[in-house]
């Protein structure tokens, strides 16, 4: 498989001695991060304190407090991931055929900015799924473009480093979120509505951080001074014809298979409280488990990827959140259970998030680096669309406990498929040029 699955850091993970000495860094020592990864890693940290509030007090909004039964929750859940996987071939593409990653991402982050106030006056199940297509309509629009972004602004040898970096500041304000959604549910007297303002106000600080401080370019690319470049070698069926490359086919077809058995974050956290009786009020710190877990482990497990594998840490991220079923499984009032699941779900994602685009991107060429990402990133953000209205199903016809005996029996079967398919691809020992 064409991957960076390094055993060793690659040279170009390494500034030269000649240019490190013109640049003031010790030989030996990594480069700094581009200024790109830094500021999209701003915008993320700055809109995740946004969409984080948001998040961590929706399922309790809406099954405690609208009525939801678990399927509808399912449906809605599924149409937040699967509305996403629709547009973001669309954002990649663009993005990669007008040499406009930042424009594209910019519209993205502006829908998303414009949902929170809208949910102020959306109180039917039909107008709060219209507001959420809309928000994962710009989420799905940005996150090729801003991972192409990531990915050009990095060296091959310090893609996983790049994008564990940006990971954990975005991560940081999926910290921050939740403590303030927390804050002000207690203090507040219409608290669901105090949330959704403040969200909004704080979304669209992060849309002018990406205005003011995110480079327009960060390589050479297909178009020159924005206009246009037309061609085969960024058209829409060109980026599916990255699928013929077997390199990508079995990352992708990895990402689908393994999305199809995840159990959605809102999902993970209900199951806790039901497991565990923990009481309403606390429900929206839970996201700040698996945030902290993200935000202390992204960084060191990149790293861990840049060094001995893409692909065995991505895989190991999957044997996390399978470890965090069992327990769930096992049940019981433990007071360590709840910090237990969280740390192995923060760790999968920190194991598999950024990790997985990392090596995506080390099998896509430049010019289409947009599209190729957001091909990975739509086949699992639609298993997992899938994941949902299965689980929410299963969880309303046989109860949770069963419902996630059978998604831990499929994770545990997909895990397996997986490393079948890629024990025998070969990788380089280094990242490619």
């Amino acid at each position: 498989m064409y991957v960076a699955d390094s055993r060793a850091t690659p040279a170009s993970a390494v500034t030269p001695e000649p240019q490190a000495a013109a640049q003031g860094i010790r030989p030996g020592r990594r480069a700094a991060l581009a200024p790109t990864v830094l500021a999209l890693g701003t915008v993320s940290l700055v809109t995740d304190v946004s969409s984080e509030m948001v998040t961590a007090v929706l399922p309790l909004y809406l099954v405690a407090g609208l009525g939801l039964s678990p399927l509808g929750f399912g449906l809605l859940d599924g149409l937040y991931n699967g509305v996403s996987a629709l547009v973001r071939l669309t954002g990649g593409h663009l993005g990669d055929r007008f040499g406009r990653h930042k424009a594209l991402a910019g519209i993205g982050y502006g829908l998303s900015a414009l949902c929170k106030p809208l949910l102020l006056l959306a109180h039917t199940l039909p107008a709060i799924g219209a507001v959420l297509a809309l928000d994962r309509t710009g989420k799905g629009l940005r996150t090729a473009p801003r991972d192409a972004l990531i990915s050009l602004a990095a060296t091959p040898g310090e893609r996983g480093r790049a994008f564990g970096v940006h990971r954990a500041m975005d991560t940081a304000g999926a910290l921050i979120g939740p403590i303030l959604a927390f804050l002000i549910l207690r203090g507040a007297a219409e608290g669901y509505d105090a949330v959704f303002t403040v969200s909004a106000c704080v979304a669209a600080l992060g849309v002018l951080v990406l205005v003011l401080f995110v480079p327009g370019r960060t390589a050479p690319g297909p178009a020159v001074s924005g206009a246009a470049a037309p061609g085969p070698a960024v058209s829409l069926r060109a980026s599916f014809g990255l699928l013929g490359r077997p390199d990508l086919r079995r990352i992708g077809l990895c990402a689908l298979l393994l999305g199809l058995c995840t159990v959605s974050d809102a999902f993970v956290f209900l199951l806790i409280q039901d497991t565990t009786g923990l009481a309403d009020r606390w429900f929206a710190l839970l996201p700040l488990g698996t945030a902290a877990a993200f935000f202390l482990l992204a960084l060191p497990l990149g790293r861990l990827a840049d060094r001995i594998g893409r692909r065995s840490v991505f895989l190991g991220g999957h044997l996390a959140l399978l470890a965090a079923y069992g327990i769930l499984l096992a049940g019981g009032h433990h007071p360590a259970l709840p910090y237990a699941v969280l740390l192995l779900h923060g760790g999968f994602y920190a194991a598999t998030d950024g990790v997985l685009m990392a090596a995506a991107a080390g099998a896509v060429p430049e010019e289409q680096r947009g599209g190729g990402l957001a091909l990975v990133q739509t086949g699992q953000a639609l298993a997992r669309f899938a994941a949902s209205l299965g689980f929410g199903a299963a969880w309303t016809c046989w109860g949770a406990r069963p419902a996630l005996a059978a998604a831990a029996v499929l994770l545990a079967g997909a895990l397996a498929l997986c490393v079948r398919l890629w024990s025998g691809a070969a990788a380089p020992d280094t990242a490619p040029a």
